[in-house]
């Protein structure tokens, strides 16, 4: 026997009752959040009200909210857009040649088995250990803390993308070889398509460790940002104004991730409909 599909949008009740459960479980997620974000920042406030924790260390809602509001006042969004700028550019910067040096150790495998015990070395060292000597290569200046995050997210780029490259589907590769495809045609056509959604995944991480080595060349060199009002905050025991700059990072690095997938969306999309 045929299943009877509903008049309305073509979907079988066992289709239609699915996507209601799916809806309304996204639903619930929303209402947890929500709800444990509220929870926190009222259990934050009650607690410093009451002395349970002492606000002048761990600061509260009220006391950030007044910092929020002197800082818009002195050149708060000059501070966000500095942080914000150099997180892109050394985003970007990552995206762009992580993907360039995937390409050509993938290309060449010779290069690959050479690199590939630096790549695993360079991974693992904290690339913080680098900014003194970064400062001194390329200055004390925005030009080092875009430097660092370059340095932070370019290695973990390679990595991702050299093991979506060489994990493709071997049958799919066979396939364009036989109908005569080159080394470069099966690459643009067959390969870095199929690893879209490992680029997507490692746009995902490399978003928030890029937001990591700007905030860790803001601690070494600068003289705005957020990274600058965390330290300066800290030298002059305005515990308010440093609490205030994590929240304020927080929100930063979760628009950001936001932003790209809002770009995958986008891009899936459009493909899926080309």
């Amino acid at each position: 026997m045929f299943k009877k599909f509903s008049p309305a949008g073509g979907l079988s009740p066992a289709r239609a009752a699915y996507l209601a459960e799916q809806q309304r479980l996204g639903l619930l997620v929303r209402l947890c959040q929500v709800g444990l974000l509220i929870f926190f920042v009222a259990g934050w406030e009650i607690s410093a009200r009451l002395g349970l924790i002492d606000s002048f260390i761990m600061s509260s809602p009220a006391r950030v909210l007044r910092t929020l509001t002197n800082l818009r006042e002195n050149g708060l969004m000059l501070h966000v857009g500095i942080t914000t700028f150099e997180t892109l550019v050394g985003f970007g910067l990552g995206a762009l040649l992580g993907n360039l040096l995937a390409f050509i150790l993938w290309w060449s495998r010779f290069l690959a088995r050479v690199a590939a015990p630096y790549l695993v070395v360079l991974n693992a060292l904290p690339k913080i250990a680098l900014g003194p000597v970064i400062i001194v290569w390329v200055g004390a200046g925005m030009q080092a803390i875009i430097v660092m995050a370059l340095a932070i997210s370019l290695i973990v780029t390679v990595l991702e993308m050299l093991g979506g490259f060489v994990s493709t589907d071997r049958e799919l590769i066979k396939m364009a070889e036989t109908f005569g495809a080159g080394r470069l045609q099966t690459f643009v056509k067959i390969i870095y398509p199929s690893n879209l959604h490992t680029l997507f995944s490692s746009l995902k991480v490399n978003i928030g460790l890029s937001l990591v080595g700007v905030i860790a060349g803001e601690f070494l060199v600068s003289r705005a940002g957020l990274g600058y009002l965390i330290v300066y905050g800290g030298q002059v025991f305005q515990m308010d104004l440093v609490m205030t700059s994590v929240l304020l990072l927080a929100l930063l690095a979760a628009l950001l991730y936001g932003g790209v997938v809002l770009l995958e969306r986008v891009v899936m999309k459009a493909l899926s409909q080309s």
